[in-house]
């Protein structure tokens, strides 16, 4: 029991540590907090370790897994964010007096 509710905590602290490596790699204004970012790593982590569990694999592994889930839940979300930022005042349709 205490060695699961252990390694459910390595995985919230890498989640929470990808989520915001995350966050800081990722150049200028972020339409995204950083606790939605750091979420989205802990839940990606979480979930690669279960995944690795279900797989049987060892431990190395599981971190390894819950590490590359992590950062790609976060790496999908950044871009589907960045995809959207044209949705802007100063986008739209434009007619010869300005916006439309």
């Amino acid at each position: 029991m205490i060695d699961m509710l252990t390694t459910i905590l390595w995985f919230i602290v890498v989640g929470a540590v990808i989520g915001a490596l995350a966050r800081l790699l990722v150049p200028g204004r972020n339409p995204i907090g950083i606790l939605l970012t750091i979420l989205v790593g802990i839940a990606g982590a979480i979930l690669g370790g279960v995944v690795a569990d279900a797989l049987g694999a060892g431990t190395l592994v599981a971190f390894v897994f819950s590490v590359v889930i992590a950062a790609l839940g976060v790496a999908a979300l950044t871009a589907l964010n960045t995809r959207g930022r044209g949705s802007g005042r100063r986008s739209g349709w434009r007619t010869r007096r300005g916006t439309f």
